[in-house]
């Protein structure tokens, strides 16, 4: 509300409660000013009806919400559930223009700004988290159509390159997105270490030589995994890269959350090879699923990707983040980062205490911050595969049962066809791991409240099945 404005106001109930109020739209005003010039997370994060009052302005900058507008066009912005237009707060327009995914629309000024404010405030969260980057683009998929999206460009740099390199992680997704981007996945297996399963240097040097640096598209190598899996050495893997100039693409689905990581990727920026690094929106800062962030050093490359995407795309992802980000502001999100490593070494002090009693084990993974895995050597797996008589299957469902969501029984018994490629012991992450396992994960939101419940709830189902 103008001065002007405030003024009339005056004329209708008494002056000193108008200027009372008045204080309070300054004050509002004076937060939206500090977010428009600095672009960064608020120091503190915002009540929910000042983030709906700002919502509610950008939303009045769109042309369907103009007074006396009158729309010929095939996309108008036209919204025919109520429920609908509250829920995008009458936004509807997306975000982009059909040859660049990061274009303002002309019919769009508030979710344009939007949009371009959420990637300053994900690029401040990103340096909060000790990422070295300049260049973001966030993207209206999830992490693995966000992955295919890289790997398209990188195929568009390399045409004849047929190969990605990679790093093996026993996880659908990563297979799909290569096979997405019509190229063809060379599976790099791990090696163990003690408890470990980590990154095979000698054999992804080994298949560069083989398949020769100018028909692989790229490396693809992952940060945030299940324990006794650990990140793959960016660092090395980036010098291997840069050594025979092959693109590096780095899967750090959740990994923005662990500063370990973070150091990790920024070695490789600063040392070899890193050119995208792919994270999801939803593990990262907890908002629905449907986005990914795309970053780097490289601000052609990311241009190119959003040049790449074909059409407008949804905003709802968008939006999320940027509600999130103004409701988190600085210190919230700090303080779930602080949190989350301190439940980390909480969770591992519980198990330990249970696993004693019961007779099993934490597997010893220093190098994975976020997922901790837990023996179940004495659990028994039935030579006939049958599923009731399968201690460790039976586990799983006792636990689902008892509404624990988010762990894994890794049983080492089980070869799966994924993309054409058989892998033995699907899910482990390598062919011979010593022992069948459970895997659960400290990632950011966890509370202990749940810690305490899963271990509990984790004896009874253990002890139960023995």
């Amino acid at each position: 509300m103008n001065q002007q404005n405030l003024k009339l106001c005056s004329e209708i109930i008494d002056d000193k409660y108008v200027k009372i109020a008045s204080n309070s739209l300054n004050a509002k005003e004076k937060l939206f000013k500090l977010l428009l010039s600095q672009r960064q997370l608020p120091e503190e994060g915002f009540d929910d009806l000042t983030i709906e009052y700002l919502l509610n302005i950008f939303a009045t900058m769109d042309t369907n919400n103009f007074v006396n507008k009158v729309g010929v066009g095939e996309r108008e912005s036209r919204i025919f559930s109520a429920l609908v237009q509250k829920r995008n707060y009458y936004m509807g327009h997306g975000i982009g223009r059909s040859g660049d995914l990061i274009a303002s629309q002309p019919k769009a000024a508030g979710s344009s700004l939007i949009a371009k404010l959420t990637k300053h405030l994900a690029k401040d969260a990103l340096k909060l988290s000790n990422y070295q980057i300049n260049e973001l683009l966030i993207v209206p998929v999830a992490t693995g159509m966000a992955i295919s999206l890289c790997l398209l460009a990188l195929k568009s740099l390399k045409p004849q390159a047929k190969y990605v390199l990679w790093l093996r992680i026993d996880q659908k997704t990563c297979l799909k997105c290569i096979q997405t981007a019509n190229l063809i996945p060379i599976v790099i297996d791990t090696v163990i270490q003690d408890h470990v399963i980590t990154t095979n240097l000698d054999m992804l040097i080994q298949k560069i030589n083989e398949i020769g640096p100018d028909n692989i598209a790229c490396v693809l190598s992952t940060t945030s995994c299940f324990a006794p899996r650990i990140p793959d050495n960016i660092g090395e893997i980036a010098k291997i890269c840069k050594q025979f100039q092959i693109y590096h693409v780095v899967n750090n689905a959740y990994g923005i959350q662990c500063n370990k990581i973070a150091n990790s990727i920024n070695l490789g920026l600063a040392q070899g090879t890193v050119s995208l690094i792919v994270s999801s929106t939803d593990k990262n800062f907890m908002v629905p699923v449907g986005g990914a962030l795309i970053y780097g050093n490289d601000k052609k490359l990311i241009k190119q990707i959003s040049e790449l995407y074909p059409g407008r795309a949804s905003a709802a992802p968008i939006l999320d983040l940027f509600i999130t980000f103004l409701s988190m502001g600085k210190s919230g999100y700090l303080q779930l980062q602080k949190e989350r490593v301190e439940n980390y070494a909480y969770f591992k002090e519980k198990l330990q205490i249970m696993t004693q009693k019961i007779s099993e084990q934490i597997l010893n993974t220093p190098k994975n911050s976020i997922s901790i895995g837990i023996s179940l050597q004495n659990l028994k797996i039935d030579q006939n595969n049958s599923e009731e008589k399968n201690q460790i299957t039976k586990l799983g469902a006792i636990l689902y049962s008892k509404k624990v969501m988010g762990s894994r029984v890794i049983t080492n018994k089980k070869n799966k066809v994924v993309c054409g490629i058989e892998f033995k012991n699907y899910g482990s992450h390598c062919d011979n791991y010593f022992t069948p396992y459970i895997t659960v994960a400290c990632a950011i939101g966890l509370t202990k409240q749940e810690i305490d419940t899963f271990v509990q709830e984790f004896e009874k189902a253990y002890t139960q099945n023995t």
